[in-house]
């Protein structure tokens, strides 16, 4: 099942996608329909109306806002390869994890908003990414999968130059966490949709180019060993995991600079099975009506 967080007119609603239509579902938000039991189709299923929206009448918007986001890193050793060729400030390694800012948080279609007075190095990096089913913690690799409820794709944007700054002291937050810098969509597709997680095609492209071209089996752990891991900090229903980038980041590129986000890219973010996240860059001034502020960049 793809469940959708989406407005219409001026109410924001929840829907299962059943080809060109959305099944109104009779909850107050994608975070409490994960609330109320797992797996998280059957209750979905349980509370369809009869209302059915067309799809092209609707706008889709970042299909949940969990309590936390657990932003992992370091999964991938096609990334961490490219990294050491490109001699990036640190190693790339396993279990890298933060918690992610919820409030930069945006979706499908929705402006990355530029801050050209922090950042002049802006990437994007493709991200598969599970959602927590039901609360949890201290979880066996046994048990850990039975709490993946679905899946979505993520564009984890970073400014380079900023994380370049926070990782002379292994630290990597703000890079990420500015707003907008979170894209999320386009919708969850119920973990029961996907039997193999570990065959999937992932592909990102800037302005139709592709950029990042890789699969899930390159995976160097597991979404059970990932969701094991970090439990300790406990899981809420609807909380999100991501499993960190692919090879293709403009930062490890021959020519950064010109990969590099721009206002005006439009961006692809692609994951077989689930569907695209499209989101266009935007400058400052297009987004606020006025100038950017002075350089304060890091």
């Amino acid at each position: 099942m793809k469940l959708a967080t989406f407005s219409v007119g001026q109410e924001t609603l929840v829907g299962a996608v059943e080809g060109e239509q959305l099944v109104v579902i009779d909850v107050p938000s994608m975070r409490a329909l994960f609330e109320l039991g797992h797996p998280v189709q059957h209750e979905a299923e349980r509370r369809k109306t009869a209302r059915r929206v067309p799809l092209a009448d609707v706008r889709l918007r970042a299909p949940i806002i969990p309590k936390k986001i657990f932003h992992t890193a370091g999964n991938y050793a096609e990334h961490a390869q490219e990294g050491s060729r490109a001699n990036w400030v640190a190693e790339i390694r396993p279990w890298i994890m933060f918690f992610q800012n919820p409030d930069a948080i945006i979706g499908p279609d929705d402006p990355i908003i530029y801050p050209e007075h922090l950042t002049r190095e802006l990437d994007y990096e493709l991200e598969f990414c599970a959602v927590i089913g039901k609360p949890g913690k201290h979880l066996s690799v046994d048990e850990a999968g039975d709490y993946i409820g679905g899946y979505l794709i993520f564009n984890d944007i970073t400014a380079r130059d900023i994380q370049r700054r926070e990782m002379q002291s292994r630290n990597f937050v703000f890079s990420k966490s500015i707003d907008s810098f979170c894209p999320f969509g386009p919708w969850i597709v119920t973990a029961d949709e996907i039997p193999d997680p570990y065959n999937l095609d992932l592909e990102l492209t800037v302005n139709g180019e592709k950029r990042q071209i890789s699969n899930t089996s390159h995976m160097s752990v597991t979404l059970p060993q990932i969701v094991s891991k970090f439990s300790p900090a406990g899981y809420s229903a609807g909380g999100i995991v991501t499993t960190g980038t692919v090879s293709g980041v403009a930062a490890f590129s021959a020519d950064p600079q010109a990969w590099y986000l721009k206002p005006g890219d439009r961006i692809e973010a692609k994951v077989q099975g689930i569907g695209v996240l499209r989101n266009r860059v935007i400058g400052w001034k297009e987004a606020y009506g006025v100038d950017a502020p002075p350089w304060q960049g890091f």
